[in-house]
C-alpha cells in the first residue's frame, strides 16, 4: 500500500464549500461507485442497516437548502456559538474564515448538483450512550467513506447536520420512513483548483492520553 498517497487523501479530505463547482454535472453511475465503496466499511452486528438518500432533483435540493438556511441562520445568531473558543485559541482564531465558509455553503447549498442524505435504520432517541454508539457507528465510518472515495475522484463534499433540525421535513420530502436516522447532508460536485492541503489542528499530543486520563509521553 502506498502510504504516502493513503497519508494524501486522508490528511486532505476537506469540508469543501467555495471550492465546489456548481456548473458541472457530476454522472449518477460516480455517486453509486463512491456508495458502492462506502458500503465496504464497518458496521455493528453485521446489521447493514445502511440507505443513501441520494437526491439531483432541482426543486428537492431548493427545498432541503430552505430548511438548512433557516437552521443555519438560528445558529448562527446564537450567542453561544460566537463564543465557543477563545479568540487566543487555534479553533478561535479560525473561526471567522470557517464562518464566512460556511455562510457561502449555506447561501449556495441548493446549486450544489447532488446532495447525499447518509441514513441508518432505527432511532437513537432513548437508546443510552451503548445504543446510539452502535448505530451512529454503522453509518458515520460508511459516510466518511463515501466522501474519501468522492474526493480521490475529484468530487468535493461537505460534512453538514443542521438540516436535521427540522428531519421530520425532510423525511417527509423525501420519504424517508420514521424509523430511519438522517445522520447529515453532504453536498457533493466537482471541485476547482488541483488539490488541497492538511489544515492547521491542535497539537495531537495535546489530545493523545497514555493509560489514563492527562497522562502524555
Amino acid at each position: 500500500m502506498d502510504l504516502a498517497t493513503v497519508d494524501h487523501l486522508l490528511t486532505t479530505t476537506r469540508s469543501v464549500r467555495k471550492r465546489l463547482d456548481f456548473t458541472r454535472p457530476v454522472p449518477p453511475a460516480l455517486v453509486q461507485e463512491c456508495i458502492d465503496i462506502a458500503l465496504q466499511a464497518p458496521t455493528g452486528s453485521n446489521a447493514q442497516g445502511w440507505s443513501f438518500v441520494v437526491v439531483t432533483d432541482a426543486a428537492k435540493r431548493k427545498a432541503l437548502a430552505d430548511l438548512y438556511r433557516t437552521a443555519f441562520q438560528f445558529y448562527v445568531e446564537n450567542p453561544d456559538y460566537r463564543a465557543t473558543y477563545a479568540n487566543e485559541d487555534l479553533r478561535g482564531q479560525q473561526m471567522p474564515r470557517i464562518l464566512d465558509s460556511a455562510t457561502y455553503l449555506a447561501e449556495h447549498l441548493h446549486e450544489a448538483p447532488v446532495h447525499v442524505i447518509p441514513c441508518i435504520q432505527g432511532r437513537v432517541e432513548q437508546a443510552g450512550v451503548i445504543g446510539q454508539a452502535s448505530v451512529y457507528g454503522s453509518i458515520l465510518p460508511a459516510a466518511w467513506s463515501f466522501m474519501l472515495a468522492a474526493r480521490s475522484r475529484g468530487l468535493g463534499s461537505a460534512w453538514t447536520t443542521l438540516h436535521l433540525i427540522a428531519e421530520k421535513e425532510a423525511a417527509k420530502l423525501l420519504g424517508i420512513p420514521d424509523d430511519v436516522t438522517q445522520t447529515a447532508l453532504l453536498p457533493v460536485a466537482y471541485f476547482t483548483g488541483k488539490d488541497f492541503k492538511p489544515a492547521n489542528r491542535v497539537d495531537p499530543r495535546s489530545v493523545t492520553h497514555w493509560d489514563a486520563w492527562g497522562s502524555r509521553r
